[in-house]
């Protein structure tokens, strides 16, 4: 394993835990921790924009250009995302298991469906 790889696997680690810890912190009301997970949350995501930016500097690579098609593929992976999550919640929170698994698994090809998109086929 490469020294950068590394290093980006251990800072996107910390980051992904710390912006988990904090959306918790701030949608569980049983933790009562909304201010608290905010900042934790908002904490994480810097820590992963920082982690983005020491790996494409330790590999020697630009930035992604601020493009339609780069835009585009960033906003469908939100999207993606927020499918898969609320899947998890209809399972989880609201207990409809069979709907909640319908949606989670459509955001999962959601998210899969990125690789193409991003790679291409060849």
């Amino acid at each position: 394993m490469k020294k950068s790889s590394f290093v980006a696997l251990i800072m996107g680690t910390v980051s992904g835990v710390l912006f988990a810890l904090g959306m918790c912190m701030a949608l569980l009301p049983e933790w009562d921790a909304f201010a608290e997970g905010v900042v934790f949350g908002a904490v994480g995501i810097v820590f992963g924009i920082i982690t983005a930016l020491i790996w494409c500097k330790m590999e020697n690579k630009k930035l992604p250009k601020m493009n339609g098609k780069n835009v585009f593929r960033t906003i469908y992976a939100i999207v993606a995302v927020l499918v898969l999550g609320v899947g998890m919640c209809m399972c989880l929170v609201w207990e409809q298991i069979i709907w909640g698994t319908l949606v989670g698994l459509l955001g999962i090809i959601m998210l899969i469906a990125l690789i193409p998109m991003i790679k291409g086929i060849r």
